[in-house]
């Protein structure tokens, strides 16, 4: 192999691909990013945790425009069948989680995180697909629908498409979480309906047989609609379903234009093999949960960060080769698997989950931690809940 062209390739200009992309850029380093579609194009995963924002601010992108982004006060989780219904206030969390989030249209959100990757020195290059990855001694090549790249290093942030596990055959399915889900966005919503959807800008999710559903409030009068469930066969049937016989559904969605339509099999998996030398996989092509509690581009985005901060200091000392390299990735990831995982295979055991969110705790500080953990917040010591989730026996096993 001749010398690689550029230092780091990635593969994926979604959230994963564009953090790592921006920061690795304004590390000095040369980056280009691939990605087969031209953005802007529609994805579902339009929920974001407060987590995410001071990682917004590192990385230079502005979301304070609400005629853009939707502000995020909270959750509120609906069982229709019992008409239990409670909320839960990020604000209301332990002291110093963040307070909100936004409801995006990922179509928009990611096309700004890719432009900002661009601004700060990354080279994109939309409609080009990946075909092959070659791992040499030397250096990784990529050959794409474009010709033939080389760079030092490669970083997998394919999402669901999960690249290199499917070139490498290493993708495990995880037992016990969603199979599949249908969404669809809803556009020309009744004023009535938005000035209820807008007034927190609160993610629903509402409990249903054999899984779960979303409504997710986004800007210009939009609704993100979508049903996940834990058997095979999801079809717009499913969700068909779910919107004629749920009550809240057809008073906020009457009159209102159902438009575009994404389905998604094959959730809840995990790459066994997401780093090696001179590759690490980031975001969904690493590990993919369940979207029940939006973790999917919280940990795409804080995952990139991560390893751009530990490839960097790689790429500068001459270590990138360095099989080991991603290692403390994936200790630091695992732990983010071990909490969610432990609550999204709860949510799909009606006992457990109604204890969880429709039973008020005899302690304060298990509410709080409940909402620390639905924001995000889940490096810190101090949360009770978080403790009781990872000490649990029966918890989900990533």
């Amino acid at each position: 192999m001749n010398t690689p062209t550029y230092d780091v390739i990635i593969i994926g200009a979604g959230p994963a691909g564009s953090t790592a992309g921006n920061f690795l850029a304004r590390a000095g380093h040369r980056v280009l990013v691939l990605e087969k579609e031209t953005f802007p194009r529609f994805h579902i995963g339009e929920s974001l945790l407060p987590a995410d924002l001071s990682l917004f601010e590192r990385l230079g992108v502005d979301m304070s425009d609400q005629g853009r982004f939707v502000h995020k006060a909270g959750a509120v989780f609906l069982d229709e069948r019992s008409g239990e219904r409670v909320r839960f206030d990020f604000s209301n969390g332990l002291p110093g989680t963040p307070p909100h989030a936004y409801q995006v249209e990922r179509a928009d959100f990611d096309l700004m995180l890719a432009q900002r990757a661009e601004q700060v020195g990354a080279e994109l290059r939309f409609g080009t697909r990946a075909e092959r990855v070659t791992v040499e001694a030397e250096g990784v090549s990529v050959s794409t629908s474009a010709g033939v790249f080389t760079a030092r290093y490669l970083i997998d942030a394919t999402g669901q498409n999960a690249f290199m596990a499917g070139q490498q055959r290493t993708r495990r399915r995880i037992d016990g979480l969603g199979l599949a889900a249908v969404g669809w966005h809803f556009e020309g919503l009744s004023e009535a309906a938005t000035a209820e959807l807008y007034e927190h800008g609160d993610i629903l999710v509402f409990m249903v047989e054999d899984g779960w559903a979303w409504a997710i409030p986004l800007s210009g009068g939009r609704l993100s609609v979508g049903r996940v469930t834990s058997k095979r066969g999801v079809t717009e049937e499913t969700l068909s379903e779910f919107v004629a016989n749920s009550p809240t559904m057809q008073r906020l969605t009457a009159g209102a234009q159902r438009i575009e339509r994404l389905t998604i099999g094959n959730y809840s998996y995990k790459n066994d093999a997401p780093s090696g030398a001179r590759y690490a996989c980031v975001g969904d092509s690493a590990c993919f949960l369940d979207p029940v509690f939006s973790s999917g581009v919280t940990f795409a985005m804080i995952g990139a960060e991560k390893l751009a901060d530990l490839l960097s200091s790689a790429l500068q000392s001459g270590q990138e080769a360095d099989p080991g390299l991603a290692t403390p990735l994936l200790d630091f990831m695992q732990h983010a698997y071990d909490v969610f995982g432990s609550l999204c295979g709860r949510f799909y055991k009606a006992n457990l989950v109604h204890n969880i969110f429709f039973y008020g705790a005899p302690d304060p500080a298990i509410k709080q931690g409940v909402v620390s953990v639905l924001a995000g917040d889940i490096y810190r010591d101090d949360n009770p809940f978080q403790k009781m989730l990872l000490s649990d026996r029966r918890r989900l096993r990533i």
